[in-house]
């Protein structure tokens, strides 16, 4: 009988433990679900920009070729030997001046002896009039002499003309470039022999579409560089195209710009700019604080946390600073109740007690740290309109005051707690903020 207990009993101690350890299972992974399910996420550290309305210059945006005001692929006219090149590469050279020499020894002499019929003719024309004054010429022998000598004056401006065509001259002043022809080298006539460009002044050859055409006019401003952010150089319209082309829809427009320290090149690719009238109170935000999805463009806004209904629970750490202080009083009682201790010992609880009581003081750092007012951030989708200098307007989503999140949107979410740190401003590049 006393065998049954024991085993009856054995069991059950068993049976409380099993019980014991499937309870205590469940109430661990009911604690980590709860846990889980009430632990917020740490705040994002994001920047953000202010939204107010500015001052906003529209404008229309191309791209275009940029080309000399004069400049030319010069050729000779007639054939010949390369006797002399009388310049060099990228020289500046005036109007009317002397590039290329041909050999010209043939048309020098055919020209001596023309002059030389010339002069002759001239003399037997001065002889004629002198008889027809005597009455002893006829009139035929004068017409004859006077159509010998124009006949001859003819014939020296023609091989005058053909040997100033054994000389290659600049038609207008400019920068000339690499020879194409060698000394000794035959020519025939349109043989290219260099290019000239006046570097001055250059022209931009651009197209617009067709339905910015009403928005354009002479006279107004150009901006064209490297890329939209380096429009270092300025203009004015000089030509609008009167005929919109019927297969690409687009019209064909012309600028002038200044070119005084030839950093323009003819043939370079540049961005160009026409600005048109200011606009005012235009709201707009940096394009880094846009995110496109399948569902449209929105930003996030940040605002103010709401309160939580659970709220009232956190006053309870008063509470827990009373229990903590019952507590050290207990442990300050201890050492009057054991007498066979010393009484430097005795003093330890006390130290003790004090420090517990001083700890409730630096429970309230986190505390104040909690007053200060949190943040949230909301979804907010946008309507777009223009872009300009990597701002973009926003027509319609933002009023004037709202905080827009500029940088750190790809881990963020709807309701999510932020931090703002506006240290760095992602619409500039590093290499200017490290320099700041």
């Amino acid at each position: 009988m006393k065998r049954f207990f024991i085993i009856a009993g054995f069991l059950l101690l068993l049976a409380l433990v099993c019980v014991g350890i499937v309870g205590f299972n469940f109430m661990r992974d009911a604690g980590i679900k709860q846990y889980f399910a009430t632990m917020k996420p740490p705040a994002a550290t994001v920047s953000t920009v202010t939204v107010k309305p500015s001052e906003w210059t529209p404008g229309i945006e191309a791209i275009g070729t940029v080309n000399a005001v004069r400049g030319v692929d010069l050729t000779v006219e007639t054939s010949g030997i390369v006797k002399d090149i009388l310049f060099h590469a990228n020289q500046k050279v005036a109007a009317d001046a002397v590039l290329l020499q041909l050999d010209d020894a043939v048309e020098k002499a055919d020209l001596v002896a023309q002059k030389a019929q010339a002069a002759s003719d001239q003399a037997a024309l001065t002889r004629a009039i002198e008889l027809q004054r005597r009455g002893v010429g006829t009139d035929a022998t004068l017409d004859a002499a006077r159509a010998a000598g124009d006949a001859s004056a003819a014939q020296v401006n023609k091989m005058q003309a053909v040997l100033d065509q054994k000389q290659l001259s600049a038609p207008f002043g400019g920068t000339v470039g690499i020879p194409k022809i060698d000394v000794g080298q035959y020519l025939a006539p349109g043989n290219s022999v260099v290019t000239i460009q006046d570097l001055d002044t250059m022209r931009v050859d651009f197209t617009v579409p067709e339905q910015q055409l009403p928005l354009l006019k002479i006279g107004q401003t150009v901006k064209l560089g490297g890329s939209l952010a380096d429009m270092t150089f300025a203009g004015s319209i000089r030509g609008i195209d009167p005929k919109i082309d019927p297969a690409s829809r687009l019209v064909s427009i012309r600028g002038e710009v200044a070119n005084p320290e030839g950093k323009l090149t003819p043939g370079q690719f540049v961005q160009i700019r026409v600005e048109l009238p200011q606009e005012n109170n235009v709201i707009s935000v940096p394009q880094t604080a846009v995110t496109t999805s399948l569902y449209g463009d929105y930003v996030f806004v940040v605002e103010p946390a709401k309160p939580a209904g659970g709220a009232a629970a956190a006053p309870a750490k008063p509470d827990e600073q009373k229990a903590g202080a019952d507590k050290a009083a207990g442990d300050a009682a201890k050492p009057q109740a054991d007498a066979t201790k010393p009484a430097d010992n005795a003093a330890k609880p006390a130290d003790k007690a004090s420090g517990d009581a001083a700890k409730p003081a630096d429970a309230a750092k986190p505390a104040e740290a909690a007053q200060q007012p949190a943040l949230t951030i909301s979804q907010v989708f946008v309507k777009l309109g223009r872009r300009n200098n990597g701002m973009v307007e926003i027509t319609e989503g933002l009023k004037d005051g709202d905080q827009v999140v500029t940088a750190g949107q790809n881990r963020l979410f709807n309701g999510m707690s932020v931090a703002v740190d506006n240290t760095i401003d992602p619409s500039k590049s590093a290499n200017k903020q490290v320099q700041q």
